[in-house]
């Protein structure tokens, strides 16, 4: 008689999964193959063909580090993704970065592990980046002669590496509490673009001209107030993805004619939306999914005239559909190595 918990017979030999290295990551997975997975993974989930549990976070306060935990799994994928990734804000003075994650890549047919992907974060900035120039494309004017990047992190520069796909300014301003690094920035991203960027010393000056402003910080005290804004303005403000992280003063919220989360139930606790929803300046109902309007199940801008805000906490059909990208890609180009090969 078998025993209860007796394992299985095994009739094959167990899958082996290969690994795969940054720079093998980076060789594979560019900006542009990243909004086309990120535009889909959103359109899926709106459709309900996805899979979404809740995150997991931690914040350190001790270490100054955050700590997330998302994935999910994409009907038609032949993965399912969990991602950990981290920020830990004294790495800099350790000569680290302050950003790294990992990817695990499970099959979908038989749970096994099928790749992991070392890729110290990079996909997580990839697929912010992303999701950043999707709402862009959805809700910012046609026309965009200036740009506002609050903030010179590593994530200001996959927004606006991403959102030159989609609209082409002719300037483009960084804000940044440390001048030094906004005129780092500045130099960097007009050589690596050949667009012209400057150092923005005033904030409500560079909002007043700017068609379109990223929001990048870490920020848990607001910095973007509605009175600079004009009529027509985007705004993407992605800092926000922890309770207690706040960007945008919530009369930018009251402000927004068009007011959308990337998820709604989850900006409701880690996004813009909680302050907004504390202060009572907007309900839920007023808020539109990122997914539907890529879906064309719900509109997006309507007029030349509105100001939209787009609250983006990272989702994570982002990372699965990034994730079964790159294992595809490997998989198709011979890239990785098996894990456990002499």
């Amino acid at each position: 008689m078998t025993e209860p918990h007796a394992p299985a017979p095994r009739s094959a030999e167990l899958p082996r999964p290969f690994v795969l290295n940054e720079p093998e990551i980076r060789s594979l997975v560019t900006p542009e193959l990243a909004l086309e997975a990120v535009r889909q993974a959103f359109i899926t989930y709106a459709r309900g063909d996805a899979m979404l549990p809740d995150v997991l976070h931690m914040d350190l306060p001790g270490h100054r580090g955050e700590i997330h935990v998302k994935g999910g799994f994409l009907a038609g994928a032949s993965t399912w993704c969990v991602k950990a990734a981290s920020a830990f804000y004294d790495n800099p003075g350790r000569g680290l970065p302050i950003a790294t994650g990992v990817s695990l890549a499970l099959s979908a047919d038989t749970g096994f592990l099928r790749a992991l992907l070392l890729d110290n974060g990079y996909l997580t900035e990839l697929r912010t980046g992303a999701a950043g120039a999707l709402a862009a494309d959805l809700l910012a004017p046609e026309i965009v002669r200036q740009v506002l990047i609050v903030g010179a992190g590593g994530q200001a520069r996959y927004q606006l590496e991403a959102l030159l796909q989609i609209r082409r300014p002719d300037h483009v301003f960084v804000h940044s509490r440390t001048r030094a690094h906004a005129e780092q920035y500045a130099a960097e991203m007009t050589a690596a673009h050949g667009i012209p960027v400057e150092v923005a010393d005033s904030l409500p000056e560079a909002v007043a001209g700017s068609q379109l402003i990223v929001m990048t910080t870490p920020a848990r005290s607001p910095i973007l107030r509605a009175a600079w804004l004009h009529p027509g303005t985007h705004v993407t403000a992605m800092g926000s993805d922890l309770p207690g992280k706040q960007e945008l003063f919530v009369d930018v919220l009251e402000r927004a004619n068009v007011y959308v989360a990337d998820n709604v139930k989850q900006a409701a606790t880690q996004g813009e939306l909680q302050h907004g929803l504390a202060a009572k300046v907007i309900n839920l109902d007023d808020v539109l999914s990122l997914g539907d309007i890529a879906a064309g199940i719900q509109p997006g801008r309507t007029s030349s005239t509105q100001i939209t805000v787009a609250d983006l906490t990272g989702v994570g059909v982002q990372d699965t559909a990034i994730a079964d990208l790159t294992v595809t890609l490997a998989e198709a180009t011979g890239a990785g190595q098996l894990l456990g090969a002499r």
